[in-house]
């Protein structure tokens, strides 16, 4: 079966933090999650988008906390898909939320139509491999090659994120193997990626102009100017960040498409804390 955008759609979850995808591709679906202020509950930027949420975050004494969809979220969505012969359904990491395991109990329903990816990877990277995946179904492609490009984006593509705290990350049960640094972070600001799904420590810095030089060793020593090089950029309510990262960007990597520059959402937010900036980069020509 030759996949194309006609017969073929891309679901994301929320925390790819890509809400204008299906404006943007009509084969393309955001399932939200759910973040709640104490007994208040809220759709993952439909009902709550980033500017309130952050704003409601620094306001307010309550600690938010995030849940997955229900299978039967999914399933709305699958079934709505019905003109679509193909499902590809990219979710964060297992090991970060149980989305993946409600989208797979929802597919079980659908045969082989839906493949459900656990991509081991979170926000922007997500939305870069539905990019990636889209752009091949534009020319048309196949289940095997579809299958390989995931494959690859496991393994080369790369991500690099600063946090003002690990405390937001600590709450709520996602630090992984930065554990070891919480409540040592006083005036330093941790270094962080994504491996395999777990939050892996880089290293430590002092202030914002070293954990950018920091980002700057690592996307150089990682990447090779070219127009095949994909970079996206997410930050918490921090655009000025955003921004140096852009200048870092364009200056250091001129031939390189920068794809997405992004809010996080409540949901990821509410894990990684305002002021949080990353970095992500895949090499697909």
């Amino acid at each position: 079966m030759e996949l194309t955008a006609a017969n073929t759609a891309i679901v994301a979850d929320s925390t790819a933090d890509f809400p204008e995808a299906p404006e943007r591709y009509p084969n393309w679906r955001i399932v939200p999650l759910y973040v709640r202020f104490g007994q208040e509950s809220f759709r993952d930027y439909v009902e709550l988008g980033p500017s309130d949420f952050y704003a409601r975050l620094r306001g307010s004494g309550v600690t938010p906390t995030t849940s997955q969809p229900t299978p039967g979220d999914f399933q709305a969505t699958y079934e709505e898909l019905g003109e679509y012969g193909r499902v590809y359904s990219l979710h964060i990491a297992g090991t970060l939320s149980g989305t993946v395991e409600s989208a797979r109990t929802a597919a079980a329903e659908f045969g082989d139509r839906i493949r459900v990816v656990d991509t081991e990877t979170a926000s922007a990277a997500v939305a870069m491999l539905g990019l990636a995946i889209q752009r091949r179904l534009e020319r048309g492609t196949t289940d095997d090659e579809v299958e390989n490009l995931v494959r690859r984006h496991r393994r080369e593509s790369q991500l690099i994120f600063t946090l003002d705290t690990l405390d937001y990350l600590a709450r709520g049960g996602r630090i992984g193997r930065a554990a070891a640094w919480a409540g040592e972070l006083m005036r330093v600001k941790p270094i962080l990626t994504i491996r395999g799904g777990e939050v892996i420590p880089v290293k430590r810095v002092r202030g914002n102009q070293r954990a950018f030089q920091a980002f700057l060793t690592a996307f150089e020593a990682g990447s090779s100017d070219g127009p095949g090089l994909r970079v996206a950029i997410a930050h918490a309510d921090a655009p000025d960040r955003a921004e140096a990262l852009n200048e870092l960007v364009r200056r250091t990597r001129p031939q390189a498409e920068l794809e997405l520059v992004t809010t996080l959402g409540p949901v990821v937010g509410t894990h990684a804390g305002p002021g949080t900036v990353g970095l992500f980069w895949f090499a697909d020509d």
